[in-house]
Order: C-alpha cells, then structure tokens, then sequence
C-alpha cells in the first residue's frame, strides 16, 4: 500500500514514517506539509493510503478529504492530537482516528483496518456497495473554500464569490468579479461538492451570479452573469436551469 504523510509538523511526519517503516506492506510515497501542496499530488492518483493530520494552517486535514474527487478518494487515516474531531473525522468515513502521540499497539489496529479496507475500495461500484457508499459519502459533504494559484500565492476563495468555473487544456478556472484564477481541483469535485451548477460539459455556473439567458433556436442557452460574462448552455444541462428558475 503506497501512502502519504500529510502533517504541518516535520517531527510529527518524521515519527509516523518510521513507525510505518515496520510494516513492509506500506511504503511511504510522499510527505507534505500541507494541505495545498497534497492537494497538487493527488490530481494524478499515487497512494491507496493518506495519513491526514487535522489542524493544520489555511485549509485543515478535514477539508482537504473534502477536496479530494471521490472517484479517486485514498483511504484516510487522521492523525491528530485533538479528540474533539473524531466525531467530523468518522462522517467523512475516514478508516481510523489515532491520537498523538500514536501508540504502536493502535497503529497496528489501523494498519489492520487499512487490510480489511483497500480490497473494498479497489473494486468497482458493480462489485463493491461498500466503496459506492464510501464515495457517496464524500460527495455529500460541501466545500467551504476553493484554493487557487495566483502569481505563486495561494488565494482561498469563498464559494459565494464564485460567478463561475470553467474547464481547457490548461486547467480549472474560477471567476470572480476581482478576476479568474487556477485551481488544482477538477469540475467533477466543484460540482459534487458545491452548489456551483453545471450548464455546459466545460462550465459551472453560480445560479445567484446569473443576471440574463438568451434563448437559442438549438434548445441550448447563453447565460450573461453580472460581470458580463457569457457561458453556453447545452441543452442536455438546460433543463437544470430551466427548472432553477420555473421556465
């Protein structure tokens, strides 16, 4: 099981590897110190196993598991030394919860459960009702904050301030009214995982932000928003906004 260490703490990323190292069935890939540089190596899938510490500055341990495009979800063992979040860690159907200091005893039991687990996780939904109830947890849970890459910063943008979210060869976008800005996660995820609509295979709209639709002779749509921004609308996602709106 390839797995990854994602802790603000270099001591507390350091002790864990070791542990790990008595357990030849894990090899340790990677380790971030955190959640936005984790975030960046997880869009190509890497590691069945994501040892995810809570608190944590800018975006927290549970937020990051809330990010992460269900389809492709490790499974997630928190590491923390606050008890207080066990009860948001297990919603989002995290594999196990171990306090700090880890206790070798306890991270034999979670190495155990991540047995039990992975096989469950890497069959397909046809196959696995544990898995498809797995991803449809993550994909209930909401996003709060959106980071985005902006002149090397990282700018945590509010869902509200969001017009609207598009896909090219180059990535994903989201707009604001103060300008568009790259983020490492996908259309699939804002969509799950935001109110954000989808009116076009590459465009997500905030329906709030909309402030015209022009009607085309296709059955498709052009959406204007309040900055003057113009997103088609095909018709396989019109009837979505049409039923938004009453149309």
């Amino acid at each position: 099981m390839r797995a990854i260490i994602v802790d603000d703490e270099p001591l507390a990323r350091e002790e864990l590897q070791e542990m790990l190292q008595s357990y030849p069935e894990i090899e340790v890939v990677a380790q971030f110190g955190n959640a936005i540089e984790c975030l960046k190596h997880l869009k190509q899938p890497q590691a069945e196993v994501l040892f995810l510490d809570i608190e944590m500055p800018q975006i927290s341990g549970l937020e990051l598991a809330n990010m992460i495009d269900s389809d492709n979800a490790p499974a997630i063992v928190f590491v923390t030394a606050y008890d207080q979040f066990a009860l948001d860690a297990f919603e989002q159907n995290a594999v196990d919860y171990l306090l700090k200091p880890i206790d070798s005893d306890r991270l034999c039991k979670s190495i155990k459960r991540l047995k039990e687990r992975l096989p469950s996780i890497k069959q397909t939904e046809a196959d696995a009702p544990s898995n498809h109830s797995y991803q449809n947890m993550l994909k209930e849970q909401q996003l709060r904050l959106i980071p985005c890459y902006y002149q090397q910063r990282v700018k945590l943008i509010r869902l509200e301030d969001i017009e609207h979210a598009s896909s090219d060869i180059s990535g994903v976008h989201v707009a604001t009214e103060n300008g568009t800005y790259h983020t490492q996660l996908t259309l699939k995820v804002l969509e799950d995982k935001s109110p954000l609509l989808r009116c076009h295979r590459q465009h997500l709209v905030n329906v709030e932000a909309i402030s015209e639709i022009s009607l085309e002779d296709n059955g498709g749509a052009v959406l204007f928003t309040k900055s003057g921004a113009q997103l088609p609308v095909s018709r396989r996602y019109f009837k979505a906004i049409k039923e938004h709106f009453g149309l």
